[in-house]
């Protein structure tokens, strides 16, 4: 097992107490916001190395009695039958700790822009690519998390070819950022009248959502058009210039939106261009530092086949973790904490082997 990181544990538990100082002390609104996330995330942490503190010194003073050639029978025992449950007890804290002291991935605790488009299968692809937009949108609304989206173009038989939304919550990526890949279904599409069963696939992007100072985006590197909303309806349709698509120069990357506030629409593109913008560069830091070393689940090759809904067997296969789980309906539903904790638990060993073998 790897050695905990002593420093690293006191220097937690001094920032921790120099927070709740600051916080007693009753700075100003904004500031006390800032500091009052830094100590919920450091918190459990903090508790943790206390409860590892704690079982230590019990095992050590357990160690102390024994080793007392003047200590009585009845405590000598007594020593004997709780010290190995310690020395458990603290087996286990260090698993925990080394966990909470991985290094964190800076944009786990923010929110993210999820985008989903249809492959190939054509219309099943769509209703494929709507069922999964449910999934992700029931299992948000179990975790409080807010679902707004920003553009979408439906399907003709029902579905999506496309949307695009905003999951806003805390530790939103943290959650998702595995869910980036190609997701092939298989069934028996409700037109099919010879019962065969069909493949499709859809391809999920999860970007965490960036903000101006994770981005910054020049004036000069973009290009704004305007131009008449197109949808069904007709009503509201071609009366105003509202739709919005933005051009950035130096990538080529294109973001349009077309709700009816043009106002609304820039806001909306420049938010999902800036959170393209740093997922190209979050990206490209990675693939830097693993180019000797991938991570199963961590690569983020979007053309990678990551998992098989099959729905005659009611069975969902993640590839990458070689995981098979027969709920498919329960799945499908939003219930994929299951499958969300598989994959972080897994990146988690690897970075732990990782680390294993720097000491």
């Amino acid at each position: 097992m790897a050695k905990l990181p002593v420093e690293k544990m006191r220097e937690l538990e001094r920032r921790f107490g120099e927070i709740e100082a600051r916080m007693s002390a009753g700075p100003a609104a904004d500031v006390y916001v800032k500091l009052a996330s830094e100590y919920s995330e450091l918190e459990p942490v903090v508790k943790k190395i206390r409860d590892y503190e704690k079982a230590v010194s019990e095992a050590a003073d357990l160690e102390a009695l024994l080793a007392d050639k003047s200590t009585d029978k009845d405590m000598r025992d007594l020593a004997e039958m709780e010290l190995p449950d310690v020395e458990v007890r603290i087996g286990e804290l260090e698993k925990d700790m080394q966990v909470l002291l991985l290094p964190k991935d800076a944009a786990d605790e923010k929110s993210a822009i999820l985008e989903i488009r249809a492959g190939t299968g054509g219309s099943e692809a769509a209703l494929f690519a709507g069922d999964l937009f449910r999934m992700y949108e029931r299992f948000a609304s179990t975790k409080g998390w807010k679902v707004e989206v920003l553009s979408a173009s439906e399907g003709e038989a029902g579905g999506y070819k496309e949307i695009i939304a905003t999951i806003s919550g805390r530790g939103v990526f943290s959650k998702l950022k595995f869910e980036s890949g190609v997701h092939r279904v298989q069934r028996v599409p409700e037109t099919e009248a010879s019962g065969r069963i069909h493949t499709s696939a859809a391809t999920v992007a999860v970007l965490p959502e960036a903000e101006d100072i994770d981005i910054e985006i020049r004036p000069e590197d973009i290009r704004i058009d305007t131009m008449r909303a197109s949808g069904a309806g007709g009503q509201h349709v071609n009366t105003t210039d509202s739709a919005v698509r933005i051009t950035h120069l130096p990538t080529g990357l294109i973001v349009t939106s077309s709700e009816k506030s043009q106002h609304q629409n820039r806001a909306k593109a420049m938010q999902v261009l800036r959170s393209r913008l740093y997922d190209i560069e979050r990206q490209k830091v990675d693939s830097e530092r693993s180019a000797d070393r991938k991570s199963q689940v961590g690569s983020g090759d979007r053309s990678e086949r990551i998992r098989t809904y099959n729905f005659p067997q009611g069975r969902v296969t993640d590839h990458r973790i070689n995981l098979t789980l027969y709920k498919l309906d329960r799945m499908i539903e939003g219930e994929i904490d299951e499958l969300v904790d598989a994959l972080i638990a897994d990146y988690q060993a690897g970075q732990l082997a990782q680390l294993g073998e720097q000491l």
